[in-house]
């Protein structure tokens, strides 16, 4: 076998392959319980409304709850876009008399 001159062959870096980031969307929350505030919050990618409800208004029921998506009323699996504007309002109003 002939003998190959010149400088060895380079080794040719392999990439790492580096895991997608799921940069966290900006979500306008309007809370109307209660004193009710407004204040923008971040949500995971492919948050759906029924997984935000549970993330922000812990330990209630979503059926006594209003909650729209861009003021439309919203399913609970509708996935939240970046920038959607999700307002909760509760129906039923605890020491109300009716």
């Amino acid at each position: 076998m002939p003998r190959i001159r010149g400088p060895p062959p380079r080794a040719v870096p392999i990439p790492i392959p580096i895991p997608p980031e799921f940069p966290a969307m900006k979500i306008l929350y309007v809370n109307n319980d209660g004193g009710g505030f407004a204040d923008t919050v971040e949500a995971d990618e492919g948050t759906t409304v029924s997984a935000f409800f549970a993330a922000r208004v812990s330990g209630r029921k979503p059926a006594d709850y209003l909650i729209r998506v861009n003021r439309l009323p919203s399913s609970a699996d509708q996935v939240l876009r970046d920038g959607d504007r999700v307002t909760i309002t509760p129906t039923k109003i605890e020491g109300a008399h009716g």
